[in-house]
């Protein structure tokens, strides 16, 4: 079976799996004569005296890179720029399929995190917004931070933010089911690379005050002297050393480290209704049927789709650049991402759809345990959280558009997807 899925998966990639499509006709001298020479002179001209006119007459308005070097590729590791690139073009796939955004997959072959913001930075008067995507840590803390210095488009490290959001819904939402005080909870992050440190300091921001973060080494205290400058934010005074120490009594488990490193035992020390993310891929830190042989009261969430509950960035990712990008958005602001995570955790509590329904082969889903976090198909995502982000970029004053009628948004994004892509 997995010979059959490795030929499989072969096959599907031969060539790649995007390619550039032309958007207005080019079938005569009158169409050529305005898509190159002479035509294509008037809109430069324009640009020229007004930058912005750029996203009236280019496609920079719908148009998001995705740039890596290929340090950090889940489950794979360090592999490098070029062998990225099936990935990268995977991520330009999901920006079109579930948000209609172009995307360009750019491979750099280069691992100096300077060099990197400085070629990031040329490049981005033609992008809309930039996807930065599987450059390990701690690098991609400072490119992030420097390049978004750099450059008026946004630009988000999506192995960052998007488990950061997708996870911190599946967390208000757990919280509305089992009525626990979000400033009372204590929550053990295991990992402490870019997702674990942009996880950890979302729930600080959605009220948490009680974080135990763990790294390879055990948990990070005040006590050590190896700790860089993002796992210092972290860094507590306790005397809990290892993993079994901090899951005692513990509200929540987030896990972005290895597979089984959480036993039976562990679990069963936890809180009453314990929030388990446990998100190794593709074996998570425990297997759901493990937890629920101990505890009937756990909430859980993997990386899987196989199982209740995924935490799939691409409930992110192309909702929040959709909704950037149509607002013009100079970056993405922590309150664009907690409205993302807020718009996915109340469209949870909607009625399931009939689609999503058929798909998943369950009648009977609704809010609950095993509902926590829409399913990555509901084509409602789109229209819950985009406008919510567009929304969110506007009154914190990093749109470049002069109003925003939220309505008025929403009705054209049901035309422009609907119409256009559906």
């Amino acid at each position: 079976m997995e010979k059959t899925l490795q030929n499989q998966a072969l096959e599907y990639h031969l060539g790649g799996k995007v390619a550039i499509s032309v958007t207005k006709p080019c079938v005569n001298s009158k169409d050529l004569s305005l898509a190159y020479s002479p035509g294509v002179a008037e809109p430069c001209k324009e640009i020229q005296r007004d930058e912005n006119l750029v996203y009236k007459y280019t496609s920079k308005s719908n148009l998001v890179a995705v740039i890596s070097n290929g340090t950090a590729v889940l489950g794979l590791g360090d592999i490098g720029a070029a062998a990225s690139k099936p990935v990268m073009e995977g991520k330009a796939v999901l920006f079109k399929k579930f948000a209609n955004v172009d995307a360009f997959d750019i491979e750099i072959n280069e691992r100096d995190p300077k060099k990197i913001v400085e070629i990031c930075k040329a490049i981005s008067v033609g992008f809309g917004g930039i996807n930065l995507e599987d450059i390990k840590a701690p690098e991609c803390f400072e490119i992030e931070r420097e390049l978004q210095k750099a450059v008026n488009i946004p630009i988000m490290h999506d192995d960052q933010h998007g488990t950061a959001m997708i996870t911190t819904a599946g967390l208000i939402n757990a919280l509305e089911i089992s009525k626990k005080d979000i400033k009372n909870i204590r929550v053990v992050v295991n990992g402490s690379g870019a997702s674990g440190i942009a996880c950890a300091k979302m729930y600080k921001e959605l009220g948490v005050q009680n974080i135990i973060m763990l790294d390879s080494k055990g948990v990070i205290h005040d006590g050590r002297n190896d700790l860089n400058e993002q796992k210092k934010e972290f860094a507590i005074h306790t005397d809990l050393r290892t993993l079994q120490d901090a899951m005692n009594g513990a509200d929540m488990f987030l896990g972005l480290s290895k597979g089984g490193v959480v036993s039976k035992d562990m679990v069963k020390s936890m809180a009453k209704n314990p929030i388990i993310f446990a998100l190794a891929n593709p074996v998570p830190e425990i297997f759901p049927h493990e937890i629920m042989e101990v505890r009937d009261d756990a909430m859980i969430g993997t990386g899987r789709s196989d199982f209740p509950n995924q935490i799939n960035n691409v409930l992110g990712f192309p909702y929040i650049f959709r909704g950037a990008l149509d607002v013009h958005a100079r970056k993405i602001t922590p309150n664009m991402k907690m409205a993302a995570a807020k718009a996915l955790a109340m469209l949870a509590r909607e009625p399931v759809s009939k689609e999503i329904l058929d798909l998943t082969k369950n009648p009977n889903l609704t809010f609950g345990k095993d509902y926590i976090i829409p399913n990555p198909f509901d084509k409602r995502v789109l229209f819950a959280v985009a406008p919510e982000v567009a929304k969110a970029a506007f009154n914190d004053g990093v749109a470049g558009i002069n109003n925003f009628d939220e309505k008025e948004y929403l009705e054209s994004l049901r035309i422009n997807f609907l119409e256009k892509h559906l």
